[in-house]
């Protein structure tokens, strides 16, 4: 088959900061899907994924492991490359930024916008998210965290270069409006066009001077390049992009890409600073970026709920694949994660579709067939050309409706991929399996085996059942690759070439092949309690596991004093006694109250995070410790003058520090 041209997908690459969950691991087993169905479509496809490695959280993850970055990150990666090869991922190159000719070009990339004039240096003042490597303004934090992840932002000041981002704005506003499939789903595009590109784009920050985990500005090397800007340009390094247009052969082949198959939590990054970075370039856009919702998991509630190691019920990819098997869990997140919406896994669902589409739909379908192959024919497929006269009823109309859902199974499908309906897809192919087991319930093969004078009926019925299923079997290659072999081995059937499966009658007719004596078992039923049992072990490991990880991280939290300060240091603080006078929760914030306070003659308003120990009423009235000097910041936009000291327990529970007697508001605390 004549290729139908090149095809360039890519995946996010994963930060390697941790062994991924199996959240982190859908969207590889998604993009490997559509990767090798476009290969059998005919495609010349490259398949790039990899890992994201610099950045502070790493450098702080290394230092607490007692390594180097690149120690770290070299294990981390080594663990996320495993576990993409444990779930049979088909990737051409499996990229990392550490790589030096990665790390050279960005450094010219960065060099080459500062020279032109779309990079200057300043100084950065605001917040920045340490787990996300994102920054953020004070009206887009939620409750004065991260809107993304939930953490909290630390604030951050320091000399900077900066990208002009809103030179490039009309420009993109246009490219996507005259470009509707840049961004899907729909619902991303609208997100980024109403939150951050109509109301104007701010210059983003490309360098930190305090990340020294990062690629070093080779004019400058005090400043490292930003991580963003660092990993999004893998998608053209990784195929050997060359900033002084020395392309490689490869990226001439493949560039643009076109599939960039993302997380929904990343989307900005990918439809406004990434195709802005590269109208910098000239360098042409990806064809789309597409936002994958997330794979979450059902609580005891029946809640979908994110993942937690302190919860215990972090779901690894590989302890899934011990307990189904890599095709199982293959075809469970494909098929149960909806287009555009989360999904949710949980153990009960997963043993339901196990049994009821993978060992009964699909395994006992073929088991079936090829048991009664074996007992009617010794394993012989024929067809006798008699599509009617078995049964009662079987006019021709049950062999008819079956071969045309078996035709027309294949532009279902292409139609679903095209759209990227991965589970729609799935569930196209599924529908032929139980056309197929109908096909036995009508046709009644035990019933018409009975009956001499209706031995080539019987035959011809179970060679429709071995051609549907081989059709079946082929279509599900790209998304249960081990599966699909198997299928074709227990028939001893080719495996369909692509444009041949909108046709009926590939199997050979003249008895000439057999399938396999002993049929196997492709899925096992299982029961759920056998299940869970295994799952408690798993889960009580993983507990095990975190709290050994919370003490170590205590024991170096308390084991790192913080260095001594003179005596004019302390003085710099102006300590004192206040008294609440009135107090009311934060509008839009569940965590936050505003309290006024009065010091002496004057009144300061300070923004505490205690609304979960103190309600309003309970704070007015009482005296309270207070740092008066300290700089005012707003807090969920409400501006804060000032600090409330508390003490915490182990447990992160929080009190206030007052006076042991009572002091008149405004008295010095030393």
């Amino acid at each position: 088959m004549a290729t139908k041209g090149k095809y360039y997908i890519t995946t996010a690459i994963a930060y390697a900061s941790g062994k991924p969950h199996i959240g982190n691991t859908y969207e590889i087993v998604l993009a490997d899907a559509i990767a090798r169905y476009k290969r059998q479509e005919g495609y010349d496809v490259f398949f790039q994924t990899g890992t994201d490695e610099h950045g502070q959280k790493n450098e702080t993850k290394a230092k607490e492991a007692g390594v180097s970055p690149q120690e770290f990150v070299d294990g981390t990666s080594g663990e996320i490359k495993r576990i993409w090869d444990l779930m049979n991922t088909s990737y051409d190159k499996f990229m990392r930024t550490t790589e030096p000719y990665h790390v050279k070009q960005v450094q010219k990339i960065f060099k080459k916008l500062y020279d032109q004039g779309d990079i200057y240096k300043s100084s950065y003042k605001g917040n920045y998210c340490v787990s996300c490597e994102s920054f953020w303004t004070d009206s887009q934090l939620v409750d004065g965290k991260c809107p993304d992840c939930g953490r909290p932002v630390q604030q951050s000041e320091e000399e900077a270069y900066f990208f002009k981002m809103s030179k490039y704005a009309p420009q993109l506003i246009d490219y996507i409006n005259t470009h509707p499939e840049f961004i899907q789903p729909v619902s991303r595009k609208n997100e980024m066009m109403n939150n951050f590109l109509l109301p104007g784009l701010q210059d983003l920050c490309v360098s930190r001077a305090s990340v020294k985990w990062g690629i070093p500005v080779d004019f400058d090397p005090k400043q490292t390049v930003y991580v963003w800007l660092d990993a999004l340009t893998n998608y053209i390094t990784g195929i050997g992009y060359d900033c002084d247009g020395n392309h490689s052969d490869l990226y001439k082949k493949y560039w643009p890409a076109d599939l960039h198959l993302i997380g929904k939590d990343i989307v900005r990054f990918h439809t406004i600073y990434w195709p802005i970075f590269l109208m910098a370039l000239g360098e042409p856009l990806p064809k789309q970026v597409f936002g994958h919702p997330w794979l979450l998991q059902k609580d005891s509630k029946n809640q979908d709920v994110k993942m937690s190691k302190s919860k215990g019920n972090v779901i690894y990819a590989d302890d899934l694949v011990d307990l189904f098997g890599v095709d199982a869990v293959r075809y469970f997140v494909l098929h149960e994660m909806p287009y555009d919406n989360d999904g949710a896994l949980s153990w009960d669902l997963l043993v339901e579709r196990i049994n009821s589409d993978l060992a009964n739909t699909l395994g006992n379908l073929v088991k079936r067939t090829v048991s009664m192959e074996n007992q009617y024919f010794g394993g012989v497929v024929s067809d006798k050309g008699v599509h009617s006269g078995g049964v009662e009823g079987d006019d021709g109309s049950f062999d008819d409706d079956l071969i045309a859902v078996a035709k027309g199974t294949k532009d279902k499908v292409e139609a679903d991929m095209e759209k990227l309906r991965v589970a729609d897809a799935l569930t196209d192919i599924f529908a032929l399996l139980k056309r197929s087991n109908k096909y036995i319930d009508e046709t009644q093969p035990w019933v018409l085996a009975k009956d001499e004078s209706k031995k080539d009926r019987l035959a011809t019925v179970l060679y429709n059942l071995v051609e549907s299923i081989s059709i079946a079997a082929t279509l599900l290659k790209a998304f249960l690759p081990d599966t699909s072999v198997a299928i074709l081995n227990e028939l001893n059937a080719d495996e369909i070439p692509y444009d041949e499966l909108g046709a009926f009658g590939h199997y050979p007719k003249d008895g000439s092949k057999k399938v396999t004596a002993e049929p196997k078992t492709l899925f096992e039923r299982l029961k759920l309690q056998d299940v869970m049992e295994k799952v408690k072990v798993i889960e009580a490991k993983q507990k095990e596991a975190f709290k050994a990880a919370e003490k170590t991280q205590k024991d170096i939290e308390n084991s790192a004093s913080k260095p001594e300060i003179s005596i004019d240091d302390f003085g710099k603080l102006d300590l004192r006694v206040g008294e609440i006078i009135s107090c009311e929760a934060v509008e839009k914030s569940n965590k936050l109250l505003c309290s006024q306070v009065r010091i002496g003659s004057e009144t300061k308003q300070i923004v505490s995070g205690i609304r979960k120990y103190y309600s309003p009423e309970e704070m007015v009235g009482k005296k309270v410790m207070v740092i008066c000097n300290l700089k005012p910041a707003k807090l969920a936009g409400v501006l804060s003058e000032g600090m409330l000291l508390c003490a915490q327990n182990e447990d992160g529970n929080l009190a206030l520090m007052t006076p042991e007697k009572d002091m008149p508001a405004g008295a010095k605390i030393s």
